[in-house]
């Protein structure tokens, strides 16, 4: 049997997987029925694709939290070192996990928006939500890609920290606060700020769009790279980090 399919087995062998995947299914469809469910007249013809995904960002928390509790569960109950002892290449052995979580996160990234698009046809039948441009085939089926990419991030967080309380802190607080929070330095924030890898993930979906009744602000301006690029420099990032996660895997104590 192949690591993928052990890893997809284990995986799904546990109820985390399956709550987390209902939870980020949910809120992003959630929101959406929320914010178009309630427009009337001249709102509802203002509505935008951009306005049905708002949710989007917090399944993609529950989805990082979910990557992550892959790997740190493993930790916990010490059944890492029997997946080591089977698998000796343990640079393989995670990657495989790493690619059932990043499949399964893309997969529900795409089924979340979607979804919410589909809700918010559905709820703002007056507006024009129909995906006409690039750009909002981006916003939607980009979602997946980025569900995907943040995975991975979180994969490798869990390998690094290996404890669920600070993995998923981390997660959480990166890009919700600090990626925020680094605007606040004098003079170098709003630079370094544009550079931050969760940001980039965000420009890449929101560059081009047509955000409508949120406001030209909603998904922000100030962006350093074109959006392919910026899902590029995401995906950078978390190479970067999981290279750094295997080779400390290889070289410390199960």
């Amino acid at each position: 049997m192949s690591v993928i399919a052990v890893e997809r087995i284990k995986l799904f062998s546990t109820r985390s997987p399956w709550w987390c995947m209902i939870v980020a299914a949910v809120l992003t469809v959630g929101f959406a029925a929320l914010t178009t469910g309630f427009l009337k007249g001249a709102e509802e013809q203002q509505a935008t694709i951009f306005i049905t995904q708002p949710g989007a960002q917090l399944s993609q928390m529950v989805m990082m939290v979910m990557a992550a509790l892959a790997v740190t569960t493993e930790y916990r109950f010490g059944t890492i070192r029997t997946s080591f002892q089977a698998v000796p290449q343990r640079a393989a052995l995670l990657l495989g996990k790493t690619a059932v979580v990043a499949f399964l996160a893309g997969v529900i990234g795409l089924i979340a928006s979607f979804g919410a698009w589909g809700i918010g046809s559905l709820f703002a039948s007056n507006a024009d939500l129909a995906i006409n441009t690039g750009a909002e085939w981006r916003l939607l089926a980009g979602q997946g890609l980025i569900f995907s990419i943040s995975a991975v991030f979180a994969v490798a967080v869990g390998i690094l920290i290996r404890q669920s309380a600070g993995a998923i802190a981390i997660l959480i607080l990166w890009p919700l606060l600090v990626e925020n929070l680094v605007n606040l330095i004098p003079k170098v924030g709003d630079d370094l700020a544009r550079w931050a890898p969760f940001a980039n993930g965000s420009s890449f979906l929101n560059q081009g769009q047509d955000f409508g009744l949120a406001g030209q602000g909603a998904g922000g301006s100030d962006f350093a790279l074109s959006p392919w690029w910026a899902l590029l420099y995401f995906a950078g990032w978390a190479a970067a980090l999981m290279t750094i996660a295997l080779v400390s895997a290889s070289k410390r104590d199960a």
